[in-house]
């Protein structure tokens, strides 16, 4: 079986995508970020720097999985950049 190097294209900025996200939708479910890190377990300040820093902290799966199940939102839309898809639909 012959192998070789496919090539992909990943994008860099995934951790501010998925900061972007959260607060978007956190605002949107018109919940604070203190009610926020009670629903998940984590502190106020984790979530505050985590929207704050745009992406340059990060979060594991899991946390986002908290907070997609806690915003009632898939959790595949916490990764999808809404500005790059309106840029590539013009």
């Amino acid at each position: 079986m012959t192998r070789y190097k496919r090539e992909f294209i990943f994008d860099k900025n995934v951790n501010e995508i998925v900061s972007k996200n959260i607060k978007k939708y956190r605002k949107q479910a018109k919940v604070t970020q203190e009610q926020l890190a009670l629903d998940i377990e984590k502190s106020y300040d984790f979530v505050r720097r985590l929207e704050f820093k745009k992406g340059k902290i990060g979060c594991s799966l899991d946390t986002v999985y908290r907070i997609s199940v806690v915003l009632n939102v898939p959790l595949y839309k916490f990764f999808i950049d809404e500005e790059e898809t309106k840029n590539s639909l013009n």
